[in-house]
Order: C-alpha cells, then sequence, then structure tokens
C-alpha cells in the first residue's frame, strides 16, 4: 500500500522525484493509507515537472491500493498524461471517469491539439458536445448567477483556442448566449488564433440571440480568413441567417456550398417551415431525395412547416406517405405535428381520432395543442373534454385554467367562466400576468399589461394614441380577443394596454426607420 510519508516526498522536492522518488515508492512500508491530498500534492508534482515515470507509479499505487479517484483527482491525471505526451494513457484515464467536467474534456482535447492530432481533437471536441451533461458541471450553475465566464475558465489546465472554443460551446448549449459572445470577444482580442470550430461555436451562440448584426461580422470574418470548407459552420451560418428572418442570405449559404449534408438541408428547411414559408418546404424537400436521404428531423421540418404554412392536405399527404414508406423514422413529435396541424385548420374531431390512433401515449404538449387549438376555433365541447384530461396530468398549470375560461368567455358563457375561476382560487392556483420584452442596446425592457412603472411609460402613452388616430381612415381593432364581460370602449382601452402592444411601441419609438422588432410574450 501506498504510503502517505512517501507521497508527501515525491510533493517537496522535485530533484527527489526525478532521481529517486520510483526506487523510494517502490520499498516504501505502508505506514498508513494514503489520503486525497497525499495523492493530489503527487500528481500535482509530476504535472509541474512533467515527469510520466513517476506519474504513473503514482498512478499504479492508487489502483493497487484500490483507491478510486475523485473527479478533480482523475481529472488531475489526465492533465497530466496529457502535459507528459501520453495520450493513450490520459484517453484511457478520461474514458473510465464516471462523469466528466468541462476541464476533464479540454484538458484531452488539448491535449490532442497540442501534440499534433487535430483530427482526434476535433472527433473528442463533437463527442463532447454530445454529452450535454459534461457542459454543465458543479460550478456552471454559479456561472449562470454571477454572469462571469472567467471563472469557469481560470480552472482550465491550458488556456488556448480549444479551451475558448470548448467553454464557448459549452454556454451556447445551456443558452448563455451573450456569455458565449462575450467569451469571444475576450478570445479575439488577446490575439488568439480563431479556427473553424470556433465560428461555429459562436454563430450557434448568435442564432440563440438572433443577433444579425453579430452574424454578419462574424460571417465577413470568415470570409476574410479563407477559411477551409467545413460543412457544420456553413450550417451554422444557414441557421443564424434563418433565425434572424434573412432567408435570402440562408438560401445563398446553402446554395453555394459544395457539400451539403442532411443537417444542412434540414436547417433550410426548418428556416422556411419557421417563417411560414410552406410551398418553399415542400419544393425543397422534393428536391432533397435526389442528394441526401431524408431523416426523421426532415420529416419534422416538413410536418411543421405545413402546419405553420396552412397546407392542411398538402401536409396530410405528406404523413400519409411517410407512414407508407418510412413509418421507422416517426416519433411522437411528427403526430405531434400532424394534430398542431388538424387542430390549426379546425378539424378538432379528426385530431382527437389521430390522437386515438397513434402508437404512443400523448404528452402534454399534444394535449396543449389541442386546447390552444379550441380555443382559437371556439370549440366548447372538444375544449371541455381535452381540458378535463390535462387538470388531471397537471392541475397546478394555471394556463390551461385560464385557456378553459377563455374558451366559454369566447361563447359568452359567463358563468362558466366564474366558475373556472372560482375552481382556481379554490385550487390555489395562480395565473402569472402576460409580458412582453425587447432588447435594446443589450439592455432588457419588460412590459406587463396595463405597464405603469417604465421610466417612458409617458411618452409611450402617447405615441399609443398617436397610433389610435388610425382608426379614422378605416381601421377597426380587433376585439373578440377581449375575453371579459364588458363594452366595447372599455375592451378598447383593454387592448391600449396589452404587454406586447406597450413593447412593441417602445422599440418604434426607440430604433431609426427599417429596424426589425422582435418581441417575446
Amino acid at each position: 500500500m501506498l504510503a502517505a510519508r512517501g507521497l508527501r516526498r515525491l510533493a517537496v522536492s522535485a530533484l527527489r522525484l526525478t532521481r529517486r522518488a520510483a526506487s523510494g515508492l517502490a520499498t516504501l512500508p505502508g505506514a498508513g493509507a494514503a489520503r486525497f491530498h497525499d495523492y493530489d500534492a503527487a500528481v500535482t508534482a509530476c504535472v509541474e515537472r512533467r515527469v510520466l515515470r513517476e506519474g504513473r507509479q503514482v498512478h499504479a499505487r492508487m489502483v493497487a491500493a484500490g483507491y478510486r479517484p475523485a473527479l478533480y483527482l482523475a481529472t488531475r491525471l489526465v492533465i497530466m498524461y496529457a502535459r507528459c505526451g501520453a495520450l493513450e494513457d490520459a484517453r484511457n484515464v478520461l474514458d473510465g471517469m464516471p462523469e466528466r467536467t468541462v476541464v476533464s474534456w479540454t484538458a484531452m482535447i488539448s491535449g490532442y491539439s497540442q501534440n499534433g492530432r487535430p483530427e482526434q481533437a476535433l472527433e473528442l471536441f463533437i463527442t463532447m458536445l454530445r454529452d450535454g451533461s459534461s457542459l454543465l458541471d458543479m460550478y456552471m450553475p454559479s456561472q449562470r448567477l454571477s454572469k462571469k465566464p472567467e471563472g469557469c475558465f481560470d480552472m482550465l489546465p491550458v488556456r488556448d483556442v480549444v479551451s475558448y472554443t470548448a467553454i464557448i460551446s459549452g454556454y451556447s448549449h445551456l443558452g448563455l448566449d451573450e456569455e458565449a459572445l462575450d467569451l469571444f470577444q475576450k478570445l479575439y482580442n488577446e490575439g488568439m488564433e480563431c479556427n473553424q470550430v470556433t465560428f461555429t461555436a459562436l454563430l450557434n451562440a448568435l442564432s440563440g440571440m438572433a443577433s444579425l448584426d453579430y452574424g454578419k461580422q462574424v460571417h465577413g470574418f470568415i470570409l476574410r480568413k479563407e477559411l477551409p470548407f467545413f460543412i457544420a459552420l456553413q450550417n451554422s451560418l444557414i441557421d443564424m441567417y434563418s433565425k434572424c428572418g434573412k432567408l435570402l442570405y440562408s438560401r445563398r449559404v446553402f446554395d453555394n456550398m459544395p457539400e451539403r449534408s442532411v443537417v444542412s438541408w434540414n436547417s433550410v428547411l426548418t428556416g422556411y417551415g419557421r417563417h411560414g414559408l410552406a410551398l418553399e418546404v415542400i419544393q425543397l424537400f422534393r428536391r432533397m431525395g435526389e442528394e441526401v436521404k431524408p431523416d426523421s428531423v426532415t420529416l419534422l421540418a416538413v410536418l411543421s412547416g405545413c402546419s405553420h404554412g396552412g397546407l392542411v392536405d398538402e401536409g396530410l399527404d405528406i404523413f400519409d406517405l411517410i407512414v407508407k414508406e418510412q413509418s421507422t423514422n416517426l416519433n411522437i413529435e411528427h403526430y405531434g405535428c400532424v394534430i398542431d396541424l388538424l387542430g390549426r385548420s379546425g378539424r378538432l374531431q379528426k385530431a382527437l381520432n389521430l390522437r386515438e390512433e397513434m402508437p404512443f401515449e400523448p404528452t402534454r404538449a399534444i394535449w396543449g395543442s389541442l386546447l390552444g387549438a379550441c380555443r382559437a376555433h371556439a370549440n366548447v365541447h372538444v375544449g371541455e373534454l381535452v381540458s378535463q384530461k390535462l387538470l388531471e396530468i397537471e392541475p397546478e398549470n394555471a394556463g390551461n385554467y385560464v385557456i378553459l375560461s377563455n374558451i366559454y368567455a369566447a361563447a359568452g358563457m359567463w358563468k362558466d367562466v366564474f366558475r373556472v375561476r372560482k375552481l382556481m382560487l379554490k385550487k390555489t392556483v395562480i395565473k402569472e400576468p402576460g409580458r412582453s420584452w425587447i432588447i435594446l442596446d443589450k439592455v432588457i425592457h419588460t412590459f406587463h399589461s396595463s405597464e405603469r412603472i417604465h421610466p417612458r411609460r409617458e411618452d409611450i402613452d402617447a405615441k399609443i394614441k398617436e397610433n389610435v388616430a388610425i382608426k379614422a381612415t378605416g381601421f377597426i381593432p380587433d376585439l373578440s380577443c377581449v375575453l371579459h364581460d364588458v363594452d366595447d370602449e372599455q375592451k378598447e382601452r383593454m387592448l391600449l394596454g396589452h404587454s406586447e402592444k406597450l413593447a412593441i411601441t417602445f422599440g418604434l419609438m426607440s430604433t431609426p426607420s427599417g429596424f426589425t422588432i422582435q418581441t417575446e410574450e
């Protein structure tokens, strides 16, 4: 058994470690079980002096003693082997770890990169991205609060472009897109060279932000650097442009690609579908089979595009064809998409029939889609059936009560409206007020209905009153969405205080002409 006294000797003297540690460790008597700090000190000494033989001996003594290193110490072993160029040993340790942090992954990736093995570095990097748990370790939640990427990055063993790229990707996968952008700017300002993978990770973050200005700048960087063709990078450009609403740019990137993967096609299809261009979705889908084989994501993009674009019959025909020829690619999401397609078109009974026929148990999302369709088409009968099921599944969800109440209100069934609201009080279910927000100059402006605390509220009110003047030109406001038992004049006043109207009005006041405004509820 490895003696604690012998390990401390390793940590104290680098000279002894390099010349006498091996023989000393081999003959030391078992003076007691070594502890974490003893092993940590020994491994750290080996890392600092890059002595592979002694490092292997320390590791061997851990194995012989039956000591299973904790996450931190196992990561230190990976670092030690990688620093010493023993990449196979480092990879064996990494692969044997029951859990890994982003530091563990990047230690190995950096080892490959710095030892002239870029292909393996990229392969492992992609593997890391597929493991969602590795990108969030125990100290990442605090980063979400502090918004300081450096806190995580300072813990990395090697600060290079590989490490930067790994962290940028991690933030992107977490939805911390602004943090990813901040870290990229830090990288760029320090003069570190970027590669295709770095730009791919950054574009994924910019897609989440729907930031067209930054996206164009990154695209410019890529063109000026004349980077070699990288399919994943082009796919990220397609996705970024489509999420920013620039489908012409997105399609231009796609058309100019010398080689396209199924992901390339899916990115364009999803972009068209997201913006309701169902005809373009179908046309592109019919061409796709000439080049690549569609997968389940393709089918979902096509069905979703038909749903959002209102091509009901075309979507149903494609679904029937899929059932006959590619049924193995179908999952619950595809059925949910078709149910949404039928619901949006008002074919609620057919949607219910498909729900009963499908080989999957309906999810909350499917039930919710049906309930929303009942609200849109004022179908009280089906709405009651669906809401009853939803209230059984998630009795704490206030949204289900509110939609049912709105269905009753649209039908003028005020007694039932009050009954549902009374039931909410009895079950202590509270609905959060609706809100909309708009981001201007990296500042988030949030609005609630009938907002009274925004510093520019008076200016917003004045602008809204200007817009009311368009009634004189013949504009008639849609009062059907105001589901309260009040007169039309009061309904109009309620519409003026809607959170989305306030956000859009503020955006119109605060941005130059032609600027694209995007709001969320």
